[in-house]
């Protein structure tokens, strides 16, 4: 019982981190890259759908994206779509294609992004925590039942803040890397 009760705070606390690394891709820093479209939904013929499910999404070089949606007329609901989005990117159209320029990042939007990859990491580390919390009531309520022993309860509470603490610096890892990508000029 209580290896399945680590088993699954380990397994939780990993999909918090990978959740977080996900999250960290929409941030965008002074490479072009595809993941930051990929949340984008077009209109197409009433429902929305995800940009990949109707256009090409490429990169043509360091700083700038093309899109090709697949039908001429989609064009514009691409469009609408970059700019109803959170990106502040502004499209050009040439006949099909869509192309997105990333500006450079300035020195303040370079912090201003990395106070808003530290907010998100707290995020990440309050749901770690969370977690915790959750797993070592579930070993407690063991020991109410009398299924298991005080010095039982108190190793798995030892593991679950290992567990813990190694998901704190998966956290903190990622974030030194973002950090490190965000101030590369």
């Amino acid at each position: 019982m209580l290896n399945d009760i680590k088993k699954d705070a380990q397994t939780r606390m990993a999909k918090s981190v990978e959740a977080f690394r996900h999250d960290l891709i929409k941030i965008r820093t002074g490479r072009a890259t595809t993941a930051l479209v990929d949340h984008l939904k077009v209109n197409y013929y009433g429902s929305d759908m995800p940009l990949s499910q109707v256009a090409t999404v490429a990169i043509s070089d360091a700083r700038s994206l093309t899109i090709t949606p697949w039908e001429k007329q989609m064009v514009g609901a691409v469009e609408k779509a970059i700019l109803a989005s959170d990106l502040g990117l502004t499209p050009n159209t040439a006949g099909t294609v869509i192309r997105l320029n990333l500006p450079a990042l300035t020195e303040e939007r370079r912090k201003e992004l990395s106070k808003l990859v530290h907010s998100e990491s707290e995020n990440a580390k309050v749901a770690i925590r969370n977690i915790r919390r959750d797993a070592n009531h579930q070993v407690k309520e063991l020991l109410k039942e009398k299924q298991v022993t005080e010095d039982d309860v108190a190793r798995a509470e030892t593991e679950i803040q290992k567990i813990t603490d190694s998901a704190i610096k998966d956290v903190d890892d990622v974030v030194k890397a973002k950090e490190q990508e965000l101030m590369a000029v």
